[in-house]
């Protein structure tokens, strides 16, 4: 157990509000003791129940109070109740942060949907299944762990640098009252040059959204219209590791009348992520026009109690400023998605984030289903992998729906597709989608594996010792960096689960 395991109280687990970048008032955690079975894939709804599990802990974990694997050949089932109360001219509003792999949702029987994706939120409009009173919530969850599904590190038989794997709820769950006519979404562009910053909101009805900008409690400008709103900053300030400088955002849905419907709270950052040569004609890393180092961690974010699940918000937040005290400017975020709280501490404490993938595949000799290519790391000539269709079109939608869910995180500065050759596969073809897809930010198309022209980087990996190794012209139209090295071990007497 951390410390902030032991610290738990069950009726306050993740009790903040999870999405910190567009915040209403009022919301309903969902988060606490719900009733949990496991039984074979091909059964009906449990008849009862194997006992209470605590949410958004996974069976496998020692904080959920279940401590079971859950096999690819079962379904894990979740059952709770709601009181609700309908509201004239409201909408009721569920959202998952991330429940792995695949699942139903159901509510009084009524199903509400399906999801296939273990790292991303979704959500579902409940107004016409809920009813005034007890509802009954249930989740049926199936994860085979392994093959091509994107699983990151975990693994059906943990050793070594491959984890125990984490099945169904792993975010917070919960619940948001919402009018007819809301906002849906925020998208941002900045040009850091002239001390602007372009507000795109996305909403249901309304007539236009009015934005005011502040920081540190100061008015920073203001805009109003139906579309694209650029304000004009007051006395820009930029963001940086050093200067993590964000602009809290009133944002407000206007009728044809000019009255509220709709307000969120909302932040973003003037800032600018890119690449340039320098004086010896190689392309380096900047900020804001100026060159800056990238230096960090392989953060993998793995808890021993709570495994991908944080023990809490303060626990989480603690590594990121344990890193930035240790004297670190950026984290690589290693095949895992954090939750959304994660991002906001990053932007708030300032570190930059290289933001990997989940992959699928367990690299070089391991995989067992084809999925991933013969690692020859920066080698001419690479061979490549070719996915079935409908696994590859998955790729695809879990890394679009990625990108989507992060991309306004100020603290992103870079996407990375693929780790080493897990999975790696279609190469050109992903590296020209990951650009198109976001050009504000860098993209490293493979980390230490396969080199193929695409994308801003080239990456090398070198254990222990970093060392880039031969620099051909081919690599002449890249930024080079060393993308892991170090990898040394320090056992701890008592701090050992098997030794």
């Amino acid at each position: 157990m951390t410390k902030w395991g032991r610290e738990l109280k069950p009726d306050a687990v993740w009790a903040e509000y999870p999405r910190p970048q567009f915040q209403r008032e009022q919301w309903t955690n969902l988060n606490g003791y719900w009733d949990y079975a496991i039984q074979p894939h091909e059964a009906a709804a449990p008849q009862k129940w194997d006992g209470k599990i605590l949410v958004p802990f996974c069976p496998e974990s020692a904080l959920s109070g279940v401590k079971r694997f859950v096999q690819p050949t079962d379904d894990l089932w979740y059952q709770r109740t709601l009181n609700l109360k309908p509201t004239v001219g409201k909408r009721m509003l569920l959202t998952f942060e991330a429940v792995d792999y695949s699942c139903i949702v159901s509510l009084n029987g009524k199903e509400l949907g399906k999801h296939v994706g273990g790292h991303t939120p979704f959500s579902f409009d409940i107004t016409s299944a809920m009813k005034d009173g007890e509802n009954m919530l249930s989740v049926r969850v199936h994860d085979e762990t392994e093959g091509f599904q994107l699983h990151g590190k975990q693994t059906l038989k943990p050793q070594g640098i491959w984890y125990t794997p984490v099945t169904g709820i792993w975010q917070t769950v919960w619940l948001e009252e919402v009018p007819e006519s809301y906002l849906t979404d925020l998208d941002y562009n900045c040009d850091y040059a002239a001390g602007t910053i372009t507000i795109t909101p996305k909403h249901i009805g309304g007539a236009s959204v009015r934005i005011a900008a502040s920081i540190n409690g100061k008015a920073a400008g203001a805009g109003q219209g139906n579309g694209d709103i650029t304000i004009k900053l007051i006395d820009p300030q930029l963001w940086s590791p050093t200067a993590p400088n964000l602009y809290d955002l009133k944002v407000e849905l206007l009728d044809d009348k000019g009255a509220v419907l709709d307000t969120v709270k909302a932040y973003t950052a003037l800032r600018n992520f890119g690449k340039q040569k320098n004086a010896n004609g190689d392309w380096t890393l900047m900020l804001n026009g100026k060159p800056i180092f990238h230096w960090g961690p392989l953060d993998q974010g793995w808890w021993p109690d709570g495994l991908l699940t944080p023990p809490s918000d303060a626990a989480m937040a603690s590594d990121i400023q344990f890193l930035k005290d240790a004297g670190f400017n950026m984290i690589r975020k290693h095949i895992k998605v954090e939750p959304r709280r994660y991002y906001y501490h990053c932007d708030h404490i300032g570190m930059m984030m290289w933001q990997d993938q989940v992959s699928c595949g367990k690299g070089i000799n391991r995989s067992t289903n084809g999925s991933s290519p013969k690692w020859t790391r920066l080698a001419p000539n690479p061979t490549d992998a070719k996915w079935p269709e409908a696994e590859h079109e998955q790729w695809i939608t879990e890394y679009k729906r990625m990108v989507d869910h992060l991309r306004d995180a100020p603290c992103i500065a870079m996407w990375v597709p693929f780790n080493e050759a897990w999975g790696q596969h279609n190469t050109m073809e992903i590296g020209a989608m990951a650009v198109a897809y976001d050009h504000t930010r860098l993209v490293n198309v493979a980390s230490g594996g396969n080199f193929w022209p695409v994308g801003d980087i080239v990456d090398q990996h070198r254990y222990p010792h970093p060392d880039f190794g031969e620099n051909p012209a081919r690599f002449k139209d890249f930024v080079k960096v060393m993308g892991e090295f170090g990898g040394h071990g320090w056992p701890v007497p008592g701090h050992l689960w098997d030794t």
